[in-house]
């Protein structure tokens, strides 16, 4: 007996050890993520068969519940190709990609136990769609990223705003009549997303509809250790209350650079889902743009695409992702080998710089005229060039006060015509030690040379 006691403790410590040594700094587990620089967000449901708002249309009664599930049987995925999708998002140069398993329909996209309610079930598709796509992307050696929202508007438990028939059926609770309506969506909740931890294992949830409850309805803080017991390695987005690990801002660039990690999320058009009559799509210059945007501030694009219900891409989506993809293997050199740019006041226009700080990556969005202006550096330059085509440009310093600290400004030439980008040029200043930044005033210059 005693011999299993102590084997027993043994056990305990040596399976503490191992959780102890895994446990990794939210820094640690972000580090993948803040190199990424470029998602593909994917919102495929049944809310493309009719091209409505995908569940708002629900929320804002502008469909009935019982219309919004009858496009479940035009639903049928018969196009669906992930290994396809996987190799365009490699192609055009992503890191990872975020596919949403569920919206706040409540439909899942792979075979939960928790809901009837799902694709393999309640569609023509009869099968998995989530499985499939983590094979994809992690064959290309992509990222996984799975949203899910917290919010299920078809379940029995969860209160809503709109008409609703009785869903009980689709929810399958057995012996779960002594707990509050509440703990019972806390528990299917917790079901489900410990179905897609255990099957899928993915890098990143990113959590959606947390704005309903506060933090200690939705249990967050357990939440999350759940999610970390399940993977010590997985990242989550900022809505789940205070508990995540990086901020979500969408559809406006954020003006001021945020604090910490962070991710824009912009649609391609003006919806989410497969829209066709939506057609006020994005130009490639505005996502391209954007993109250099948000990179130069620190933060990752999140792009999003809306599938068809058979599973391919609109042509208008894919032009989109090709271009954007053309613009970022052109400059992949400055792309994935930096970091958020300079402060404000040294440069007009984006700019990034290298995680060594020897090279400043200047972002010309329109075509200069006269000479390109640099204020504040500190260091001698080395060369500047023009990042894609090689072109070497020349450059002089004048005015400031070397002596007294003070930089002149550096006059760069303007590249050749036909090494203008058109959409994004950038230009390499490589710097022959780390970038020493001027961030004075200007004062009176008391002593000349």
């Amino acid at each position: 007996m005693r011999y299993f006691k102590i084997t027993a403790v043994l056990f305990f410590l040596v399976a503490n050890h191992v959780v102890a040594q895994e446990k990794l700094t939210k820094e640690e587990r972000l580090e993948w993520f803040q190199d990424a620089k470029l998602g593909v967000f994917i919102h495929w449901g049944y809310y493309g068969v009719k091209g409505i708002g995908e569940s708002w249309s629900m929320y804002h009664k502008r469909i009935s519940y019982d219309d919004y599930m009858s496009q479940g049987k035009e639903f049928t995925a018969k196009n669906y190709d992930p290994d396809a999708w996987a190799k365009l998002f490699k192609k055009i140069g992503a890191r990872y990609a975020v596919l949403t398993t569920k919206h706040h329909d409540g439909v899942a996209l792979w075979d939960t136990k928790f809901s009837h309610l799902n694709v393999v079930e309640k569609t023509p598709a009869k099968r998995d769609l989530v499985g499939p796509y983590v094979d994809a992307l992690r064959e290309e050696g992509l990222k996984v990223g799975l949203y899910y929202s917290l919010i299920d508007w078809s379940h029995p438990d969860y209160d809503v705003v709109f008409p609703r028939p009785d869903t009980r059926k689709n929810y399958p609770q057995k012996n779960q009549n002594q707990l509050s309506p509440w703990q019972r969506f806390l528990r299917f909740n917790d079901g489900q997303l410990k179905e897609l931890s255990t099957r899928y294992n993915p890098d990143l949830y990113w959590f959606d509809g947390d704005w309903e409850k506060s933090s200690e309805q939705w249990r967050a803080e357990s939440l999350k250790d759940s999610l970390l017991a399940w993977n010590p390695k997985v990242i989550v987005n900022s809505r789940l209350k205070t508990y995540g690990d990086y901020s979500t801002p969408e559809q406006g660039v954020p003006v001021v650079r945020p604090e910490g990690a962070w991710e824009f999320c912009m649609t391609i058009n003006d919806n989410w889902g497969y829209f066709p009559s939506d057609t006020n799509y994005k130009p490639v210059s505005q996502i391209i743009r954007t993109f250099v945007e948000v990179i130069a501030t620190g933060g990752n694009l999140l792009l999003n695409i809306g599938p068809k219900p058979d599973g391919s891409i609109a042509e208008e989506q894919l032009v989109r992702l090709e271009a954007l993809g053309e613009w970022v293997n052109k400059h992949e050199s400055a792309i994935f080998s930096s970091k958020a740019g300079l402060p404000y006041g040294h440069f007009y226009g984006p700019t990034l710089l290298s995680k060594d700080d020897t090279k400043i990556y200047l972002a010309l969005f329109d075509n200069p005229k006269n000479y390109i202006s640099l204020k504040g550096i500190q260091n001698k330059v080395k060369s500047i060039k023009v990042v894609g085509s090689g072109q070497e440009l020349s450059f002089e310093r004048n005015g400031g006060a070397e002596w007294n600290n003070i930089p002149g400004i550096l006059r760069i030439e303007i590249p050749k015509e036909k090494n203008l980008d058109a959409y994004v040029t950038l230009i390499e200043v490589e710097l022959e030690d780390a970038l020493v930044l001027y961030r004075g005033h200007g004062n009176a210059v008391e002593l000349n040379k």
